[in-house]
């Protein structure tokens, strides 16, 4: 699997608050677990993990650990 990687446009907005994202620290996020499609771009990282919050985007992602089970995931 490979994706294109390419510089946004100075306008572009924030997935979350929809803020110029070159007016922060830019982060671009892709989800290859569905081709690899568009990019979405977060202003900072606390708009980025708002975004995961808000729509839920780590529920049933990771493992569960109990004591009974020993050892990792």
């Amino acid at each position: 699997m490979s994706a294109t990687v390419g510089t946004p446009d100075d306008d572009e907005e924030c997935a979350y608050c929809g803020s110029r994202i070159f007016g922060h620290d830019p982060i671009c996020v892709r989800d290859c677990d569905d081709d690899c499609g568009s990019p979405a771009y977060f202003c900072n990282y606390a708009c980025l993990v708002s975004y995961v919050d808000e729509n839920g985007l780590t529920t049933g992602d990771a493992c569960e650990w109990s004591p009974d089970r020993g050892g990792p995931c």
